[in-house]
């Protein structure tokens, strides 16, 4: 425990977090403003609802890769510092639309912070490169995924207080000040180091440098499988998102406003489950937490599809939010590991987007499978998807994790 102490007491992990607190504030309050006042505007048209995630997910797609190039060509204090800067104008040009009586801006604040997003958060990873030892990698790893947990419980509540309370047009300006104080934040984190001067003076062709990002992880045994693994889960998340409330109509033989008692534990097991994952970091390998995540979760999810009970349902729920955290942590800070600063950026650009592309995939298609095989058969090729997770990281116990040569070197 000493060890996480001495973290928190980092002025660099301090400055990152405050950042980090304030835009996951900013990005609840825009989501469910955007998303309630869309529904009030047009009465719930589906189409209108739906482009809401289009302008959310598209630009992860369009631009991550971009953005994980960018990042590592450009000093990743600078780049997120600017990207909050900009994402707070946008958000402030919406609003001053708003008051001007254009409701269907309010589509291009969820648009413009998301593409900046594409280029700040790989820029992230390579500042936690810069600045955090290796040893101390996934403790900061797991103390942020310990804040994305917090909010994913409470961000909700904010969101929707801010609406019903303030009304949109305040909900974008706190949106846009607490993207301003994001990017304050950051102006705290020790300054980029110096590019090497044949870096910033003869950078090569923009499509060059995406070429030899994919080669980098392809040839890279660990990435290569720590990235197969993202996909995996990412299948398996996207198969049982939407099937939820199915759990408890169908399942559970319940009506759907029962579908609390399966969200409660679930919250619960993500603020603790990061809470002590971040307490747990420095003494458990990334490849445990890995592997104990996969296992657990992939069995929680098996016996959720199986389960006719409310309250094995709501342990189930709560053990695979409690492990989940492990699953995102171990695979970042094994990737961070294996990763030469230069090439951080693109790894970031290229993980990314296989893992949401995965869980899109899977988002779109549930139904169907569901109505043709069974909600738990279903569940339980989702609960594969984990095994199979497990599975391609087995191999990474077996040595002490040790980076590898890179593609460069090999090359």
């Amino acid at each position: 425990m000493s060890g996480t102490v001495h973290l928190l007491r980092n002025g660099f992990v301090q400055a990152v977090m405050v950042s980090s607190l304030f835009s996951q504030l900013g990005v609840w309050i825009r989501n469910f403003a955007v998303l309630l006042f869309v529904m009030e505007a047009t009465g719930g048209d589906a189409f209108a609802v739906s482009m809401i995630s289009v302008a959310e997910y598209a630009p992860m797609f369009i631009f991550a890769f971009i953005g994980g190039v960018f990042a590592d060509r450009l000093r990743p204090k600078s780049t997120m510092v600017w990207c909050e800067c900009l994402s707070s104008l946008s958000v402030f040009l919406v609003f001053l639309m708003l008051e001007a009586g254009s409701w269907r801006v309010v589509f291009l604040a969820t648009l413009c912070s998301s593409i900046l997003s594409q280029f700040a958060q790989p820029s992230g990873m390579k500042l936690f490169k810069n600045h955090v030892r290796e040893e101390d990698a996934q403790a900061c790893m797991s103390l942020l995924q310990t804040i994305v947990s917090v909010f994913m419980v409470l961000g909700p509540i904010l969101g929707t207080f801010a609406y019903q309370q303030f009304g949109i047009e305040a909900s974008i300006l706190a949106t846009s000040v607490c993207f301003l104080f994001s990017a304050a934040a950051l102006i705290f984190v020790p300054s980029d180091p110096n590019q090497p001067k044949s870096e910033a003076n003869h950078p090569s062709s923009l499509f060059r440098e995406m070429a030899d990002g994919m080669s980098y992880v392809f040839l890279n045994k660990t990435l290569l499988q720590l990235s197969l693994c993202f996909l995996f889960v990412g299948l398996g998340v996207g198969l049982i998102s939407p099937l939820s409330i199915f759990l408890v109509t169908e399942q559970l033989d319940l009506p759907a406003q029962a579908l609390k008692w399966i969200a409660i534990p679930y919250g619960l097991g993500e603020v603790i489950g990061g809470i002590v994952t971040f307490a747990l970091a420095a003494r458990i390998a990334p490849q445990r937490f890995l592997m104990i995540g996969l296992l657990v979760d992939g069995a929680g999810i098996v016996l959720t599809g199986l389960s006719t009970g409310l309250g094995l349902t709501m342990i189930a729920q709560f053990f695979i939010a409690l492990l989940q955290p492990a699953i995102f942590v171990g695979n970042n800070a094994l990737a961070m590991k294996h990763t030469e600063p230069g090439f951080i950026g693109r790894v970031t650009g290229i993980r990314t987007p296989l893992m949401t592309g995965a869980m899109l995939l899977m988002m779109s298609v549930a139904g169907i499978l569901k109505n043709a095989l069974s909600l738990s058969v279903v569940y339980a090729l989702a609960g594969l998807c984990f095994f199979v997770g497990f599975l391609l990281i087995l191999p990474l116990c077996r040595h002490k994790g040790k980076p590898e040569p890179s593609a460069a070197q090999n090359q």
